[in-house]
């Protein structure tokens, strides 16, 4: 049990780890937090550095995700255990221990932990990203609508309900950190991607 709350820890604690912040500060001598919408994800190291600079965030966003829950499910494969370690991982990344709490939106980390589960399931929400995203341009909007039908795709291909209560947990954070973006959809003054600021 000592371990399953140690590997429980250590996923919030990776998840929490920067790296957007970490990158930019590395590269560019800049905190991204002072540039575009001032998140520290991938989404706005693109806009404001450019695919090289977003490519390697994404990734290892999306390694902690996948970490997380592999070293859950090695510590204890029960799903209650690798879910949480999953959800820890994304809520770290959203609220850093090393950032005072104020980080991304837990998008890419969330794909991670989606692969770690099941490639099925990331596939849907991968292909559902990219089309909203192709018909309109809104990132945000394709984070929001792909994570919202995510506790639907989980009972839909015969997984048990913790998976489905993730899958709910899930796509309140990502809403919940999208709230400011919603508000700008609303209004019309969201960025399109392509767009700068």
């Amino acid at each position: 049990m000592i371990v399953v709350y140690f590997t429980l820890v250590a996923a919030y604690l990776l998840g929490s780890i920067p790296f957007g912040y970490i990158l930019t500060k590395v590269v560019h001598k800049t905190d991204i937090r002072l540039y575009g919408s001032g998140n520290i994800g991938a989404t706005n190291v693109l806009r404001v550095y450019g695919w090289r600079s977003a490519l390697p965030v994404f990734i290892l966003d999306l390694a902690k995700g996948l970490v997380a829950v592999f070293l859950a499910r090695a510590a204890a494969d029960l799903p209650a255990v690798y879910l949480a370690a999953g959800f820890l991982a994304m809520f770290g990344h959203s609220f850093p221990l090393y950032l005072k709490f104020k980080g991304g939106k837990a998008v890419a980390t969330s794909i991670g932990v989606l692969l770690a589960l099941s490639g099925w399931v990331t596939l849907i929400v991968l292909a559902c990203f990219l089309a909203v995203v192709y018909f309109t341009r809104y990132v945000s909007l394709g984070s929001i609508i792909s994570m919202l039908i995510l506790p639907l795709i989980f009972p839909v291909l015969g997984f048990s309900l913790p998976y489905a209560l993730f899958g709910l947990a899930t796509a309140l954070l990502v809403i919940v950190r999208h709230h400011e973006n919603i508000g700008r959809l609303l209004k019309g003054t969201e960025s399109k991607l392509g767009r700068k600021g």
